[in-house]
């Protein structure tokens, strides 16, 4: 935990530590992070996905939805203008929203939309959840099924004041390196400006935390047991 939220600080501290610069292609609009860091990172691992399979991926963050409009309704209007093959990753600050939206549906089959935007992080915390909320069979199915999320994990996670903007940029990165992976994958061509595994070590993080929780509850249960059990032995 200690590590995750250090990793977040010192990318907060490289983002604040430069003049913002304007003017992106890949990084469509950002209302919330607003540093040449951030912007450098996503702008070269955009026109390096889009130089080798032709797909323009783009990353919009702004801090709230216009009045009236969900944030599809939002992604629609921005996508309209855009010819070429893009997918639009967009994060709405004040509303808590994240969406991926394709202007050609073919482009779905590159990545699995589902997953990258999975609440959870592992099959397991998926099993367990599905358990407790699935109210048939079908729900506990399509719950179980449903992994591997590579952004709303890490939103969910607390940040220490002065963190938040960190936490927003390294959440929104992640889903999007992992996005332009897949898709780079499906293509049969490898990127040499992804972060590959290492950047994966969030998530890592985020499963140990939940491993933990579930350990220490089932350990309290079992505390729990033995304690009226023995209580129960000492009334007769």
């Amino acid at each position: 935990m200690f590590q995750f939220f250090r990793g977040l600080r010192a990318l907060a501290l490289i983002f604040f530590s430069f003049p913002v610069l304007l003017g992106a292609e890949y990084l469509y609009k950002d209302e919330v992070v607003m540093t040449p860091e951030f912007k450098h990172e996503v702008e070269k691992l955009g026109a390096e996905l889009h130089q080798k399979t032709g797909v323009a991926l783009r990353l919009v963050m702004v801090r709230s939805l216009p009045q009236g409009k969900t944030i599809v309704e939002y992604e629609k209007e921005l996508i309209a203008s855009l010819q070429e093959p893009t997918l639009l990753l967009t994060f709405a600050e004040l509303d808590s929203k994240v969406d991926i939206l394709a202007n050609d549906p073919s482009l779905y089959q590159y990545f699995d939309k589902k997953q990258v935007l999975s609440p959870v992080a592992s099959w397991v915390q998926a099993f367990i959840m599905a358990l407790f909320y699935s109210d048939s069979f079908e729900s506990f199915q399509e719950i179980a099924s449903t992994s591997g999320g590579t952004i709303l994990p890490l939103l969910a996670q607390k940040a220490k004041d002065g963190q938040q903007t960190g936490k927003y940029a390294a959440s929104m990165y992640n889903g999007y390196v992992d996005i332009a992976e897949q898709i780079a994958a499906s293509k049969g061509v490898k990127l040499e400006n992804a972060a590959g595994n290492a950047n994966k070590n969030s998530i890592f993080v985020v499963k140990l935390l939940f491993y933990g929780i579930i350990i220490y509850g089932i350990f309290l249960y079992i505390k729990r047991k033995l304690y009226l059990r023995r209580q129960k032995n000492e009334s007769l």
